[in-house]
C-alpha cells in the first residue's frame, strides 16, 4: 500500500513538473516568435510595435442575444505588427462615424480573442466609457494610438479595447486581464483619463466579465464607477 501511495505521488510530482515545462516551453516560443519577428521587420527597414494586434469586427444582429450568434457574428479584418503596417490598415478602415448601428470593433494583442470566456479574458474585465456621437471617433483614434504605441501604464495588463457603435450613443471599453486587482484596476482607469484627457463630467464604469456572463451584458449593471 504504502509503495503504491508513493508511486502515486512520484506520478504527480512528475505530472506537475512537466505541466511547468510545458508552461515555460510555450512562453519561451512564443518570446522567441516576437524576437525574431522583430528582427525580421528591422531588416526589412519596418519599426516592429511591441505586440501584433489583430482588428475584428462584428455587425449584431438586432434583438438576438446568444453568445453563439456573437461568436458567429465576429470577422478578422487585419492584422499587423510594425507600425507601417499599422498606418496602411488604419488610413483604410472607415470612420466610426460611417460604422452602422449596432456594430462593433476590436483592437486584441495577437493570441487573444474578443470573447469574455478567452482563458486571457475569462478573469479580468473592462472599464467602459460612453461618448456622443459626434466626439467618440476622435478618442477611439487617441486610445487606438495608445495601445499600439503602448504609451499607458500598466499595458501589459491590457487585453485590447472596443468601440460600440450604438443608436445613441458610442461606447469605448478597455479590457484587462485581471478584475481582482483593485489598485491595478484603478491605476488603468487613472492612464486612460490622463491620455485621453477627459473631461471631468465623464464618468467610466467598471464591470468583470464573469457578470457579463451571468447577465448576458456587456454594459448593464456595472460594478465600479469612477
Amino acid at each position: 500500500m504504502e509503495i503504491s501511495e508513493k508511486k502515486e505521488q512520484e506520478n504527480n510530482n512528475n505530472i506537475s513538473q512537466t505541466t511547468t515545462l510545458d508552461s515555460s516551453s510555450t512562453a519561451d516560443i512564443i518570446d522567441k516568435e516576437s524576437e525574431e519577428r522583430q528582427a525580421r521587420d528591422l531588416k526589412a527597414g519596418l519599426h516592429p510595435l511591441k505586440h501584433k494586434f489583430i482588428i475584428w469586427y462584428t455587425r449584431r444582429t438586432p434583438g438576438v442575444r446568444t453568445q453563439t450568434s456573437y461568436e458567429d457574428n465576429i470577422k478578422k479584418i487585419v492584422e499587423f505588427s510594425t507600425v507601417e503596417g499599422f498606418w496602411v490598415c488604419y488610413c483604410h478602415l472607415a470612420r466610426p462615424s460611417l460604422l452602422p448601428s449596432p456594430t462593433d470593433l476590436h483592437l486584441f494583442k495577437e493570441g487573444i480573442r474578443p470573447l469574455w470566456e478567452d482563458s486571457a479574458n475569462c478573469n479580468g474585465g473592462k472599464w467602459i466609457i460612453r461618448f456622443k456621437k459626434v466626439v467618440s471617433g476622435r478618442f477611439w483614434e487617441d486610445l487606438v494610438l495608445a495601445l499600439v504605441g503602448d504609451q499607458l501604464d500598466y499595458s501589459d495588463d491590457i487585453c485590447g479595447a472596443v468601440l460600440s457603435i450604438r443608436y445613441n450613443e458610442d461606447i469605448l471599453s478597455v479590457w484587462n486581464r485581471n478584475a481582482s486587482d483593485r489598485q491595478g484596476v484603478m491605476a488603468l482607469r487613472d492612464a486612460i483619463k490622463r491620455h485621453l484627457k477627459l473631461p471631468h463630467s465623464y464618468v467610466m464604469d467598471y464591470k468583470p466579465h464573469d457578470a457579463s456572463l451571468r447577465d448576458n451584458s456587456s454594459y448593464r449593471n456595472t460594478w465600479l464607477r469612477g
